[in-house]
C-alpha cells in the first residue's frame, strides 16, 4: 500500500507519499480500506518532532478515517462488524494511508445522511468533544460553554453539540468571517481575540457571573485569564498546548469559587476508555448528527498525496472546520 510518512521532523514539505507494508490486523483489531481521513493539529505537531505516536501505534500520522472494512482480525468474530461494512474510527495514527489496523472497539458506524468521505472528519472531533466537554466537565443544559477556537474542526463540533443539548455557548476566533461562522452554527456570542479580552467579555455575556465549562487549546498563555472567566464550580478542561506548556494558576481563586481544572490527550488513552468514549458517542452524538442538529464542518477536500499542503492551511489557520483527505 501507500502511506504517507515523515521523514524527518520538519516542515509541511517534509510528508512524502511513499509505497509501504500493508498493515496486519492483531488481536481485537480490524482491517479498513481508507476511502478518506482528516488533517488535525497533533498531526501537524507529530510531522515537527513534538507528538510522536504512543508505543505499539502506526508511525503514519492520522488520527480517524472512513471507509470499508477489508478483513477481521483474530478475536473480532464476534465484534459485530462484517466484511464490507462502511465505518469510521478514531485512530491513535495510520489514517494516512491506504489501509489500517483498528482497535474493533473504536470503529464507528457512518451516521445516516452522512457521506463515506465526509464521514472521515467525525470521528476526532466527536471523541474529544464528547469526552471533555460532556464526560469529563459534565456540560449541563442551561449552562454556559466557552470555545477557544471555534473556526477548529473542535470548535465547530464543540459548538453545535453544546447548543444542540441546551448549552449557551460562547466563542472564540480570530476574525469577523470565523465568528459569524460560529454564530451560525449556534454559537450565542463570539469574541475576536484579537481585539478584545475574552474575560471581561464573558463576564458580560452571562450578566457577571462566567463560563461553567471552558475548552481550551491554548494551555499556558490563557490559564490565568481562562480561570477568571470561571463561575462558581466552573471546569476548566485543556486539550493543547499551543499557547505553552505552563502558566501562572492561582489557587485562591480556585478554592474561593470550587473550580477544577482538568487536562486530557485522546490518543494515548488505554483501549477500555477510547472504546467507552466511542461508544458514548455512537449514543449520545450520532442521533444528533443523523437529524441534523450537527453536521461535520469541511472546510476543503483534497488527495491524500497533497498532505502537506493540507498540513500548510492547517498551520496558517486559513480554514474553518476540518480538511479532509481523499485517497
Amino acid at each position: 500500500m501507500h502511506a504517507i510518512l515523515i521523514t524527518e521532523p520538519g516542515p509541511a514539505d517534509v510528508l512524502a507519499w511513499t509505497e509501504v507494508p500493508d498493515p496486519v490486523p492483531g488481536e481485537g483489531e480490524v482491517l479498513v480500506d481508507v476511502a478518506a481521513t482528516a488533517a488535525n493539529r497533533a498531526d501537524v505537531n507529530q510531522r515537527q518532532g513534538n507528538y510522536p505516536p504512543p508505543p505499539g501505534a502506526s508511525e503514519y500520522p492520522g488520527l480517524e478515517c472512513s471507509g470499508h472494512v477489508a478483513a477481521l482480525g483474530p478475536g473480532t468474530g464476534d465484534s459485530g462488524w462484517s466484511v464490507g461494512d462502511p465505518v469510521c474510527a478514531l485512530l491513535s495514527g495510520g489514517g494516512y494511508a491506504e489501509r489500517v489496523a483498528v482497535p474493533a472497539g473504536q470503529l464507528l458506524p457512518v451516521p445516516r445522511g452522512v457521506d463515506l468521505v465526509t464521514a472521515a472528519a467525525l470521528p476526532e472531533a466527536a471523541c474529544t468533544v464528547w469526552s471533555n466537554v460532556f464526560m469529563t466537565a459534565g456540560l449541563r443544559s442551561g449552562e454556559t460553554l466557552l470555545v477557544h477556537g471555534g473556526g477548529s474542526g473542535i470548535g465547530t463540533f464543540a459548538i453545535q453539540l453544546a447548543h444542540a443539548r441546551g448549552a449557551r455557548v460562547v466563542a472564540t476566533a480570530g476574525s469577523a468571517e470565523k465568528l459569524d461562522r460560529c454564530r451560525e452554527l449556534g454559537a450565542d456570542a463570539g469574541i475576536d481575540y484579537h481585539r478584545e479580552r475574552f474575560p471581561d467579555r464573558v463576564k458580560e455575556e452571562t450578566g457577571g457571573a462566567g463560563a461553567d465549562v471552558v475548552l481550551d487549546i491554548m494551555g499556558g498563555s490563557y490559564l490565568a485569564d481562562n480561570v477568571r472567566s470561571l463561575n462558581v464550580g466552573g471546569r476548566l478542561v485543556i486539550i493543547g498546548l499551543m499557547g505553552g506548556r505552563s502558566g501562572e494558576l492561582d489557587l485562591g481563586r480556585l478554592l474561593v469559587k470550587r473550580l477544577s481544572v482538568h487536562a486530557t490527550t485522546l490518543r494515548s488513552r488505554p483501549l477500555e476508555e477510547k472504546a467507552a468514549i466511542v461508544a458514548g458517542v455512537a449514543e449520545h452524538v450520532w442521533p444528533l448528527v443523523a437529524d441534523g442538529s450537527v453536521r461535520p464542518i469541511v472546510d476543503r477536500t483534497l488527495p491524500l498525496a497533497r498532505a502537506a499542503e493540507a498540513h500548510s492551511i492547517m498551520e496558517s489557520s486559513a480554514h474553518v472546520g476540518k480538511i479532509v483527505l481523499t485517497r
